[in-house]
This record gives C-alpha cells, structure tokens and sequence, in this order.
C-alpha cells in the first residue's frame, strides 16, 4: 500500500525530470507543443510546463496480483504484494495522466472525484535510499 500522509519523504526520484522534488508543492513536469498541445512526461524540444497538481478521477482499475518482473521492479514478493489502484487524473486544461493512487480500496474511490499530487516511497535500493515516485491522493472532505 502507497501511504497517504507520509510528510516529505526521503529519497531519490524514480527518474528525474518527472516532478519538482524536493518541493513543498511538488508538480508534475510537462510539456506544451508549439499548437498548445500538453504531454507527460515532458517531451524534449517542448516548451517545459508544471502540470496542475490536483485534478479529477477520470477512470480507475485495481492491481491485485504482483506485475510480471521485468518491468515491474519493487522490491516485494509474490507473497508480501500489497493491491493498489491505478487509473487517470484529469488535468484541467491540460491531459489526462496515468498514475497510482494512495488510495488502494476501490470502495473509497469514485469517478469525478477529487485527487491531488503527492510523492511518495516506491522501492527501497539495497544501500537504503528510498526511490520515490508520484501518486494522487483522494482530496479529503470532497463532496463529489
């Protein structure tokens, strides 16, 4: 389970350039074509843009089995895995993104809802050094 209220965790990103780190208000890092068009990752030869860092739950599944490694690299087991979800955030004005989400109950989860930003522990190297990487967390108190 990706933790929800973690504080700024420490660590390294999982790869740079995705999101501004350290950062009280951390954001994805985009892109914007020459016709406005955004991506993520950012893509070279693009205007660099931060992304919103709160947005709607567009769509969701959960994982409830370990991913096949490669590519999958945390650093559980078959046996220790935890199920999260994943899906799409909606940026407005901007794209839709794929991530996970702190929240791992499907329960808990709803279309339209609000999510925001957070970064948090991923995998552990083997020296210690967290690797962090970017989730969005329901919005607590959203009426939606």
């Amino acid at each position: 389970m990706v933790p929800t209220d973690i504080g700024a965790p420490e660590g390294r990103p999982v790869a740079e350039g995705l999101f501004t780190w350290p950062a009280d208000e951390p954001r994805l890092i985009g892109s914007r074509s020459a016709d406005g068009e955004y991506s993520f990752p950012a893509r070279e030869g693009e205007e660099q843009v931060l992304l919103n860092n709160r947005g709607t739950l567009w769509g969701f599944t959960t994982q409830q089995f370990r991913p096949p490694s490669p590519p999958y690299d945390g650093n559980d087991t078959a046996e220790t895995f935890e199920p999260y979800a994943l899906g799409y955030v909606e940026l407005p004005g901007q794209l839709l993104v794929q991530a996970r989400f702190t929240e791992p109950d499907p329960a808990k989860l709803h279309i339209g809802q609000e999510m925001e930003l957070r970064i948090v522990p991923y995998t552990v190297e083997p020296d210690g050094t967290a690797v962090l990487t970017f989730a969005f967390a329901p919005i607590e108190g959203d009426p939606s």
